[in-house]
């Protein structure tokens, strides 16, 4: 076993240099600097991740499925680096070189991804559709390695780093950096999630307008190179320590040899042992095996934790695809669907306080022995009850979805350009008419071949299976075909199309979109238009005009009808008609507050107290083992989320809710028959009785196994010539 000691010298350099370091208010200067690094780097890490879902379904045009996979994958990597860092920091460079090495990484990462979400890199016929989405793809996933490397292989180094800048005598300040370090966690957290989205939302461009991703990542990645930038800044101040050897390592060594130990030794003739790390006391002293049992009986306790993370994670990914198709009007402004994320850290800002200060001492005074554990059962019921409201809102959302054709239907409506009753007749269907500038209703058909017949005109039309479409019609039976959109518009815009009932060529222009000019009897694209009041301008060929305003939820679709009376002057937008092809969000998205502030109330009782509980039980050299594997639970809860997105069958998104909710309920209920037979320990007192063993203890087990050893030696080699001569007899 390897000890590593500091030298009367080394350790004589670094307290010089802690009294020769400037100082404010008692304080090491350097700590700003480390403060300011984890603001920016949590801003650029939860900012990117804001948005990261929604760039996947809309930039890179992934389904809601594949979406969530993606997005949990990454942060399943973002919580498997830290040991990395650690064993890399504690091993082999240190925590400073570690943290810069790995912040270059970081940022090249952001950087990357920022590049990769600009479409007009590969937009060559400047559509506004990238050309090579392969290359966007790579580029995005390159990104995203880097950056899970960068952000999981600091995270255990920064605040430590920051730790190793006070001395022994200065408790207090320590205890009141790390209290300014999380709240700048939480700051960096709280304002990107606020910014970001904003971002995401303008649109930018070289040749035309589209959603601002490359701005909304590349302000991460700004902040991301500020954080670098400041944290070297402060090099000639920091107190750098060198590697000392990693815990996690010795830990797994331990274990390691107790394991082989116990399996060369598996035989009736060797005694057994209390506990089975107990074999491992012919190479490790009591103290490390009696801290190792202490780890292992509290991470025996997280197999059930990475449940709670599979549902708490899903908060940025399926959350907030369930925003998109919701309301987000809250009068003087407009929440976007990432941008519903920020609940979270704002309502764990309130809860926090109130549990410790109200909650807790209540229960107290109730007599009732809340203890960790059943605090953390608490915990994770309200997580699945989070998903149950979630579930339920899902239910109340999908009865204002449309009902779109499924893989063997086709639906097909009349719109009658004219100001007279017109008779239609579809095969299979009862007769209809369709009144004056007005249409039907969708009607399904399951044949692709249809016979229509439409005012004095008979024709068969032919539609492909799971579309939608709109068959123009006029009092001489003339029939035009429009493709109608089969899903709802994407980010809460709303697609508009004009169909031109006029005599005469038209053009239409939203802001500096210009549709063109639209034929009589036809009709335009879609256009996509934001909530609000869209002010439309048409203009006819002698450059006469006429502007129209439609006044546009979320997630709508209008298909607007300049009919053949339409005429140009101060009235002119009488006789305009707006039909309306899909309706917008209904629900508003106020009412995903429930299932946020249920999840945040079960985040606060579970993870605060878990680490609070990890902390107190671990050994008092280990806190760093626990931790790892604390952030282990979260990377296997993302995991448990991909394997459920991608094998999950389920039709229904609220299906999938419940799926949920049901397994967090089951594994809780384990969790709690689990707390109930573990008994609390005082890590302190444990470690005070292993160093209290004499050593001659180990030295003569170490002579009893050899001599155990030498004899089954001699048994298994005696056993052997007697069947050698057997066999030659």
């Amino acid at each position: 076993m390897t000890f590593h000691f500091i030298s009367a010298d080394k350790e004589e350099q670094r307290t010089k240099k802690i009294k020769n370091s400037p100082s404010c208010l008692g304080y090491p200067i350097s700590i700003f600097f480390i403060v300011v690094n984890e603001f920016c780097e949590r801003f650029s890490y939860y900012g990117m991740k804001a948005v990261l879902v929604l760039y996947f379904k809309y930039f890179i045009g992934w389904d809601n499925d594949l979406s969530t996979t993606i997005y949990h994958t990454f942060v399943a990597l973002c919580y498997l680096t830290p040991i990395m860092g650690a064993i890399i920091a504690d091993s082999w460079l240190g925590k400073f070189k570690t943290i810069v090495y790995l912040s270059v990484v970081y940022t090249i990462g952001q950087v990357i991804i920022a590049i990769s979400a600009i479409h007009d890199i590969t937009d060559t016929n400047r559509d506004g559709t990238p050309d090579n989405m392969t290359f966007h793809t790579a580029m995005s996933m390159l990104g995203l390695m880097l950056i899970a490397l960068g952000t999981g292989g600091i995270k255990p180094c920064v605040a430590a780093f920051g730790g190793d800048q006070f001395e022994e005598h200065q408790e207090k300040q320590r205890s009141t950096f790390f209290s300014i370090f999380y709240l700048s966690i939480n700051a960096g957290s709280l304002l990107s999630t606020l910014i970001t989205p904003i971002l995401r939302a303008q649109e930018c461009g070289i040749y035309s307008k589209q959603s601002c991703f490359p701005l909304a990542f590349g302000v991460p990645a700004a902040l991301m190179v500020v954080a670098l930038i400041v944290f070297i800044a402060g090099h000639s101040m920091y107190i750098i320590e060198s590697p000392k050897g990693n815990i996690l390592l010795r830990v797994m060594q331990c274990i390691g040899f107790a394991v082989r130990n116990r399996f060369n030794h598996r035989s009736k003739q060797y005694p057994k042992r209390e506990h089975w790390m107990d074999w491992a006391e012919e190479k490790y002293d009591k103290l490390l095996i009696a801290q190792v049992k202490m780890v292992l009986k509290v991470l025996f306790l997280y197999i059930p934790l990475p449940m709670f993370w599979a549902l708490f994670d899903q908060q940025g990914s399926r959350w907030t695809l369930q925003a998109t198709t919701m309301d987000g009007n809250f009068g003087a402004f407009i929440i976007q669907p990432d941008q519903i994320q920020i609940v979270n850290p704002i309502l764990i800002v309130i809860m926090v306080p109130i549990m410790d200060s109200a909650v807790y001492p209540l229960i107290k005074k109730c007599h009732i022995n809340f203890t960790p554990l059943r605090r953390m059962t608490v915990g994770m019921l309200l997580a699945a009850l989070a998903f149950v409201a979630a579930a339920l809102l899902q239910i109340q959302i999908d009865k204002t979805m449309p009902d779109f054709p499924s893989s063997s239907q086709i639906q097909v409506k009349f719109l009658n350009l004219e100001n007279t009753s017109v008779p239609v007749v579809v095969e299979g269907q009862e007769p209809f008419a369709v009144s004056g500038f007005d249409s039907n209703d969708y009607m399904t058909l399951d044949s692709e071949n249809v016979t229509v017949s439409a005012g004095e005109r008979n024709a068969t039309a032919y539609f492909q299976k799971k579309t939608r479409h709109t068959v123009l019609i006029n009092t001489d039976g003339m029939l035009q075909t429009l493709n109608d959109i089969t899903e709802k518009p994407n980010q809460g815009m709303n697609a508009i199309r004009f169909v031109n009932g006029f005599r005469s060529h038209l053009n239409f222009t939203i802001k500096s979109d210009n549709l063109g000019l639209i034929a009589p009897l036809q009709g335009s694209g879609y256009l996509n238009v934001s909530h609000g009041k869209a002010n439309f301008t048409i203009v006819n060929e002698e450059g006469q005009m006429c502007h129209y305003i439609l006044q546009l939820g979320f997630g709508s679709s209008y298909t607007v009808l300049i009919p053949s009376t339409f005429r140009f002057g101060e009235s002119c937008t009488e006789n305009i008609k707006a039909i309306q092809d899909i309706e917008p969000n209904g629900i508003h998205m106020a009412w995903q507050v429930i299932q946020y502030f249920l999840m945040t109330c079960g985040e606060v009782v579970f993870s605060v107290t878990g680490l609070d509980f990890s902390y107190a039980q671990a050994p008092s050299n280990m806190k760093s083992v626990l931790q790892a594997g604390w952030l282990l639970t979260v990377a296997m809860g993302n995991v448990i989320v991909l394997i459920v997105a991608e094998a999950g069958s389920l039709p229904d998104q609220w299906a999938e809710y419940v799926l949920f909710a049901s397994l967090l309920v089951a594994v809780s209920i384990i969790f709690a028959v689990m707390a109930y037979f573990y008994t609390y320990i005082d890590p302190a007192e444990i470690e005070a009785k292993s160093m209290e063993l004499e050593p001659e203890e180990k030295k003569k087990k170490e002579l009893e196994m050899t001599a155990k050893d030498n004899s089954v030696y001699l048994n298994n080699k005696m056993s052997k010539n007697t069947d050698v001569n057997q066999t030659k007899i």
